[in-house]
């Protein structure tokens, strides 16, 4: 865990410096998704992905959150419920902290919030009216709900902690696959013009660090080493 939240900071920090030291990366990246007409994933099939990885997080903590409570409630009244379907208490407060202070606070309540800078559809090298801001400029021209960082970005790699609360042999390809989401996620949002890719590569490295942090915290081994708040175990 010491080792994947150093190699976290370590890349938060290499992201900071290339997008500071090359601010022109950010506009070649959203360039590489425009043409005459526009971003290119303004298509209605896209638009229908986007809508359901949009809702995907909220989707999967309520279903953890139902199972708890069913779980609880049949423990209360002692009705049968098959144990593979009753989270731990700290994996549903883990799942829930998580999501609150990654996409909820610290990206749309502070940064989107406060970080005044453009998206992509809004500045002139895009046909918008407002001037480029790198990402460390908070003097944008942007006004509300603005481009640093990507909140749909930093909701789908939230999804990294449910995947890493999985059954042991089911653990590695559950991460992959919500890393799989994640990049999407800020490929598209790049796509769409909405956020620039330092917008998405800082929003899920932003996340996944709060996530490890609060794992570290909540999730811990049992003597058998195996994570004892899983779940499925």
């Amino acid at each position: 865990m010491r080792r994947s939240l150093i190699t976290l900071l370590a890349l938060t920090v290499l992201t900071g410096v290339l997008f500071a030291l090359w601010p022109e990366l950010d506009l070649m990246g959203s360039a590489f998704f425009h043409g005459p007409t526009g971003f290119a994933g303004n298509g209605h099939g896209l638009r229908g992905l986007r809508g359901i990885l949009y809702f995907l997080p909220v989707v999967v903590m309520g279903l953890f959150l139902l199972a708890w409570i069913l779980g609880w409630v049949a423990g209360w009244f002692d009705l049968p419920w098959p144990e593979a379907l009753q989270p731990r208490g700290r994996s549903v407060l883990f799942l829930a902290l998580g999501l609150a202070l990654g996409p909820g606070l610290l990206v749309n309540a502070i940064l989107k919030e406060h970080w005044d800078r453009p998206r992509p559809l809004q500045v002139q090298e895009f046909g918008g009216p407002l001037e480029f801001r790198p990402w460390y400029k908070t003097d944008g021209a942007c006004v509300k709900n603005c481009s640093f960082v990507s909140g749909e970005t930093s909701g789908a790699f939230w999804l990294v902690a449910p995947a890493s609360l999985a059954p042991g042999p089911l653990r590695l390809p559950a991460v992959a696959l919500a890393l799989g989401v994640g990049g999407l996620t800020g490929v598209m949002r790049v796509a769409f013009g909405g956020h620039f890719p330092s917008d998405v590569l800082f929003a899920g490295l932003f996340t996944l660090i709060i996530v490890a942090l609060l794992r570290k915290i909540l999730i811990k081994p049992d003597k058998q080493g195996l994570r004892g708040d899983d779940p499925y175990l």
